[in-house]
C-alpha cells in the first residue's frame, strides 16, 4: 500500500491511541477504541475482550505499569493495509516496575532488557479495534535471569542485535 493519505490516517489513529496509553489516561485510551475492541498479549494471554474487558486490562495491568521511565522504542518497520498496521519494534528497558501485561506475577528484577515486539493493530473507521502483541518472551526471561539458556535455543538480547544487523553470525550453526 502506497497511499500516503491512508498511511497518515492510520498513523494518526494509532498515535492518538499510544499517546493516551502513555499518558495513563484510561478514559482517553478507551475513547480511541472501537465499540467492541479486544487486546491480546500473545505470550502471556493477558488482555481483554469487549469494552469492559479491555478497560479492566488497561486499568489493572497496563496504566501505571506500561514500561519503566527509561524505556526506548525503536521502530524497525511499519507495514500498512487498508484496515490494519503492523509495527516491528525493539523495546529496551530496565525492569524496575511491576509489568503485569508482560511479566505477570514477576517482581522487578532491576535488570536490563532489550527485545523484539510485533504489534498488529486493527482499525475500524477511525478507532483501534484490536491489538495483537507478540514479543520474544524466552529471551526476555533469559535477560531477567529467570531461565537458564544453557542448552536452549535462546540468546537473550542477541536476538534484537541480530535484527539490527542480520550479518551477525548464527549462534547455533557453525558454518565452515
Amino acid at each position: 500500500m502506497t497511499d500516503p493519505s491512508l498511511k497518515a490516517r492510520l498513523d494518526a489513529i494509532f498515535d492518538a491511541h499510544m499517546d493516551a496509553e502513555l499518558s495513563g489516561d484510561l478514559d482517553e485510551t478507551m475513547a480511541t477504541m472501537a465499540p467492541h475492541p479486544h487486546l491480546v498479549n500473545v505470550p502471556t494471554m493477558v488482555g481483554g475482550s469487549g469494552r469492559h474487558g479491555v478497560r479492566a486490562f488497561y486499568s489493572e495491568r497496563l496504566i501505571g505499569q506500561f514500561f519503566p521511565p527509561d524505556a526506548t522504542f525503536e521502530t524497525v518497520s511499519r507495514t500498512y493495509s487498508d484496515e490494519r498496521l503492523v509495527d516491528e519494534l525493539i523495546i529496551s528497558f530496565t525492569h524496575t516496575i511491576k509489568m503485569d501485561h508482560i511479566l505477570p506475577g514477576v517482581e522487578p528484577t532491576g535488570k536490563r532488557v532489550e527485545t523484539v515486539f510485533v504489534v498488529i493493530v486493527g482499525i475500524e473507521g477511525d478507532k483501534v479495534a484490536y491489538e495483537h502483541i507478540l514479543w520474544d518472551q524466552a529471551n526476555v526471561l533469559v535477560q531477567l535471569g529467570l531461565i537458564d539458556p544453557t542448552g536452549l535455543p535462546v540468546v537473550g538480547a542477541g536476538a534484537a542485535a541480530k535484527l539490527r544487523d542480520p550479518s551477525i553470525p548464527d549462534p547455533f550453526f557453525n558454518e565452515s
